[in-house]
């Protein structure tokens, strides 16, 4: 967890939009086995990766023809943010990823922060092999204004290169976090360096989007913005509503995210939504402040917002660009205080089986 991240959490809570709509639309739960596909267009497809169920080949296959899963089968909980700044070696990686898979039915990581230590994202590959999940990879920008960024694009492009599992395993790479909103870039710049990245990757397969805040887009709109979500192959899109002015319990919060995603939906011509970095927080700290003097930051809100979440998925199945799937931020206490689903002390916080299909 960074200093410099927790601050950042202080200002997305005083520029959050959040305007309470008068209708909540409610999904159906659903009634079957946690991660079981009762959806005969994903029963279909199981033979994919990252299905659940899916086997992973005894050798890494010629072309990634027919390999990845139709992204309108990816809805509902698909995995976990995973920050990577401590530099987690590759059998801590093997052992975090597996839990994902075997226990959570996750099928995908999201990284979060950075590790600039040489073959890194090698061992990423690697256990993300061995566990069967795909993974959104990051070039993180930081917050000091730096340029090292463009170090980490090109390091994590020429692997994406090298390794032979890179196109079987990552399934896009993400400029962020919050680039648009940290100024990190001039909106057309930013729509630049996707177009590029997308041009330098088309040969893995490889796809190309920018993680922020509806805000960010909103914000930036006269300079440019528009231009960042054109480019995009698919939305990863943040939902933190617990920093909305209007925010009181996480029960009550569905009005919120739908603020933020029917904006989405309304402005990005039928493309893909994920809800990247998702949460609310069990603890406050000095860079994690509610912009609503009822907000509730507790471990019982933290897992009602989940539990809201996928009493939801009929309705993230059914959503305009072939649904739309979350992520759960963050894996662990131990990465970002507050947001984990395990504790620091390495035991789970609340229960969490969200469904992967209805």
């Amino acid at each position: 967890m960074f200093s410099e991240n927790l601050l950042k959490f202080s200002f997305v809570s005083f520029f959050l939009l959040g305007l309470l709509r008068g209708t909540v639309v409610h999904g159906t739960p659903l009634e079957a086995e946690v991660g079981v596909d009762v959806s005969a267009r994903a029963s279909s497809r199981a033979n994919c990766f990252p299905a659940l169920g899916f086997k992973m080949p005894n050798s890494v296959p010629s072309s990634t023809d027919g390999w990845w899963c139709d992204t309108d089968t990816e809805y509902g909980f698909v995995g976990f943010s995973y920050e990577v700044t401590a530099c987690q070696s590759q059998s801590q990686l093997v052992t975090d990823f597996k839990n994902i898979r075997k226990k959570f039915n996750g099928r995908y990581i999201r990284l979060y922060g950075f590790c600039d230590n040489d073959g890194f994202y090698d061992d990423i590959i690697e256990a993300a092999w061995a566990a069967g999940l795909g993974v959104q990879a990051l070039i993180w920008f930081g917050f000091d204004g730096g340029d090292e960024w463009m170090t980490r694009r090109d390091t994590l492009f020429a692997t994406l290169h090298s390794n032979p599992k890179a196109p079987f395993t990552t399934r896009v790479v993400q400029f962020g976090s919050e680039p648009l909103f940290d100024s990190v870039l001039p909106p057309e710049e930013l729509a630049a360096q996707v177009v590029d990245a997308k041009a330098q990757l088309s040969d893995l397969g490889i796809l190309v989007t920018v993680s922020d805040l509806a805000f960010s887009y909103q914000e930036n709109e006269d300079d440019g913005a528009s231009d960042v979500l054109a480019a995009l192959d698919f939305v990863d899109a943040h939902m933190l509503p617990f920093f909305s002015q209007q925010a009181s319990i996480a029960n009550d919060s569905w009005p919120l995210v739908l603020d933020d995603l029917d904006w989405f939906v309304e402005n990005v011509n039928g493309k893909k939504i994920y809800l990247s970095e998702n949460g609310w927080p069990s603890v406050t700290s000095s860079g994690v402040q509610p912009n609503s003097p009822d907000a509730v930051a507790n471990v019982q809100n933290e897992h009602d917002y989940y539990t809201l979440l996928d009493s939801k998925c009929t309705y993230f199945k059914n959503v305009a660009g072939g649904g739309v799937g979350w992520f759960a931020h963050i894996y662990s206490d131990d990465m970002e205080p507050g947001y984990g689903i395990y504790g620091d002390d390495g035991e789970l916080k609340f229960p969490f089986a969200p469904k992967t299909s209805c």
